[in-house]
């Protein structure tokens, strides 16, 4: 069972930051003084648990020496969008390892990882003598995509370059990981729908946006 307490001023961690070096994330922190151990806790954005309900298979522990030979905390990027770490300090009392529940922003740190896919088709199916075309979406997903994050566009003359060059429609489900067709539908002869993130900066973080032909 992990052994929680509350940590003293001088036993807090400060000035976390990190960055992307490649394929790997590099941590650096503000070592307290009479602090010789951290346990790091990685977690998906809103799934942070309270201190008290981790367990120490849930946490990597690093020790001062191992911080130093190494320059920080190094950890390979293969999780796909971003992840938030925090550090929490240790200290040892008895021959025991007790979390110190630092819960600032002073040891709290998020990193962007891997963009999953989103693939996308549009085909048109043209009928000789009739003034509607028919349109089939296709989208191949990495990972699980809410419904919310995308919509589609339609708009006469052109194609439209953005979410506001149109008219916009949201999509009535979430996409799961893999292929799937959308049901077919008509617009005019010369309508045209292009699929586009509705907020890209908070989804475009996750997930990268790609058509296909």
């Amino acid at each position: 069972m992990l052994k929680v307490m509350e940590p003293s001023p001088s036993q807090r961690i400060d000035n976390i930051t990190g960055q992307r070096q490649q394929d790997e994330c590099l941590l650096n922190w503000n070592w307290p003084k009479n602090v010789q151990y951290v346990y790091i806790y990685t977690f998906q954005d809103e799934e942070e648990l309270p201190p008290e309900q981790l367990d120490v298979k849930n946490l990597k522990l690093i020790t001062r020496e191992e911080y130093k030979m190494m320059g920080g905390y190094r950890e390979r990027i293969g999780f796909v969008g971003a992840r938030s770490y925090r550090c929490f300090p240790c200290v040892m009392n008895d021959g025991e390892l007790i979390l110190l529940k630092q819960q600032d922003n002073r040891n709290l740190l998020q990193i962007g990882g891997v963009r999953a896919q989103v693939r996308y088709s549009i085909k048109y199916g043209w009928g000789l003598f009739s003034k509607r075309k028919s349109v089939l979406l296709k989208l191949f997903c990495e990972k699980q995509v809410p419904r919310e994050a995308l919509c589609y566009v339609k708009k006469s003359g052109s194609e439209p370059i953005n979410r506001e060059d149109g008219i916009v429609y949201p999509f009535p489900w979430d996409f799961t990981i893999g292929e799937h067709y959308l049901p077919e539908f008509e617009v005019g002869k010369q309508e045209y729908v292009r699929i586009f993130f509705t907020n890209g900066k908070r989804y475009g973080e996750a997930f990268e946006l790609i058509r296909e032909k």
